[in-house]
């Protein structure tokens, strides 16, 4: 009688799931099938806007060739992928969760991170949903439907955006890992509704052309995944990379700084708590903490609140024609009026916004002087949808207090890591972000690896 253990590959790592093709006890082919069933078997289908499946079997088949031979391509040959409809794929239409993209015309070619996650062996599975135009931290979509958080059964709740169905994929158990983009928190909040790993990258690390854009400025690609492993491989397979050097790093050293103004305000006591248990287990590892005013923040947002923001300058400059065209009532209110605060910006406004980045940027990265900043990647859990729906307003406040604390890493340009530091009280994730400076990707990484070993998940 075979008494081997049944693999549950709806809650297996992308790197532990390339460790079982190795080991033989699982393939390719038998994989993708059971990611494409288990998706059309899902009952949520605003989660996928298209399953690719002609070519996830073709890459699928192709992989398994290869571990017959011997010859692998990498950790991440023959794991399924799911992508964001920002990204094109040869063949497809890229809808950007948008109506007026419905019948578009398909990608002549698949995009940069599309063909590199190719030449790494991945299998892709499909499409998945995203908030309107990507503009959006709640990931609601009424054009689309809405993909529901998967931890409330009895009550919808968002599910985070703009990479909702990125995020609600993979923790539902329909892909290993998905790929997003993060404008102003777009990986990492849905990876904080959904008790995930989110990696914002720093601007350009990771080749954004054939990619829908939403400001061509602030838009980076970044992985979303069950852990920091996974991330750190798919960071190297978008960027062409075929191995990575990121090892853990030691906590014994670690300085964090924990800012006192802003990122706290109005935060749940369930976010705090696990935030404070998680941090003592970085400490307890060895992290030294202090806890200070950021007076960067407060300017940061004070210029944002005086001139605008560099999302809605770039996005009405890209959208302008559908905004002033018939077409413009075709698209969600609640982007439209997003989008339209960029019409209001003057020449002036853009420069003082482009001036207090250059300025505050590496003003950051010598306050910090090496130190990491940590703090409540969202200062809530996932909210539930139908009052959102109900009340305009409330959607707005909402949506802005969702983006409050991850936007402030695009404004000053650091790279950031959300990681889950366990359940609130009504069974809901909550997420720590750590931050660093730009271009300081691949010791965050590191650091994210040793944090998540120390248990600030509260599981261990």
């Amino acid at each position: 009688m075979d008494s081997s253990p049944v693999i549950d590959l709806s809650q297996t790592s992308a790197a532990a799931l390339g460790r079982l093709y190795l080991a033989g006890a699982t393939d390719p082919v038998t994989a993708a099938e059971f990611f494409l069933d288990r998706i059309r078997a899902c009952p949520d289908k605003a989660v996928f806007l298209l399953l690719t499946e002609e070519r996830a079997r073709r890459e699928a088949e192709a992989s398994r060739k290869r571990y017959r031979a011997g010859r692998p391509l990498g950790p991440l040959d023959g794991v399924p992928v799911a992508w964001k409809d920002l990204v094109d794929l040869e063949g497809t239409v890229t809808t950007a969760g948008a109506e007026v993209l419905r019948h578009a015309p398909p990608a002549a070619a698949d995009a940069p991170i599309a063909r590199r996650l190719a030449a790494a062996g991945m299998v892709s599975l499909g499409k998945v949903n995203l908030s309107e135009f990507a503009y959006s931290g709640l990931g609601l979509n009424p054009h689309y439907g809405t993909p529901l958080n998967p931890y409330d059964a009895a009550t919808p709740r968002a599910p985070g955006g703009s990479s909702s169905g990125s995020a609600v994929a993979v923790a539902r158990g329909l892909a290993p890992c998905a790929i997003g983009s993060d404008t102003g928190g777009s990986v990492r909040i849905p990876a904080a509704f959904n008790g995930l790993v989110g990696l914002k990258t720093t601007e350009g690390r990771i080749d954004k052309s054939g990619v829908f854009p939403l400001s061509q400025t602030l838009d980076t690609i970044g992985p979303l995944a069950r852990t920091v492993e996974d991330c750190i491989l798919l960071d190297a397979a978008l960027r062409g990379a075929v191995a990575t050097d990121i090892i853990r790093a030691e906590l014994s050293g670690l300085r964090l700084v924990v800012p006192e103004n802003i990122v706290f305000d109005h935060a749940e006591d369930g976010v705090v708590a696990n935030f404070e248990r998680a941090l003592a287990a970085l400490v307890a590892g060895g992290a030294k903490v202090e806890r200070r005013r950021i007076a960067i923040f407060d300017e940061a947002l004070a210029v944002g609140a005086a001139h605008g923001s560099l999302t809605a300058a770039e996005a009405y400059a890209f959208h302008r024609e559908l905004m002033e065209g018939p077409d413009a009532a075709r698209v969600d209110p609640r982007i439209t009026s997003r989008i339209g605060g960029g019409k209001r910006m003057t020449a002036l406004d853009l420069l003082a916004i482009q001036a207090m980045r250059r300025r505050l940027s590496p003003a950051l990265a010598a306050e910090l002087d090496g130190a990491l900043l940590a703090f409540p990647t969202v200062p809530h859990a996932a909210p539930e949808i139908a009052p959102l729906e109900a009340d305009v307003e409330l959607y707005h406040q909402t949506n802005l207090r969702s983006l409050r604390n991850t936007m402030i890493g695009n404004i000053l340009t650091t790279c950031g890591l959300a990681l889950p530091t366990g359940l609130d009280g009504r069974g809901l994730p909550t997420s720590l972000l750590l931050s660093a400076p730009a271009g300081d990707d691949s010791r965050l990484l590191a650091i994210g690896l040793a944090a998540e070993a120390a248990g600030i998940d509260g599981r261990s």
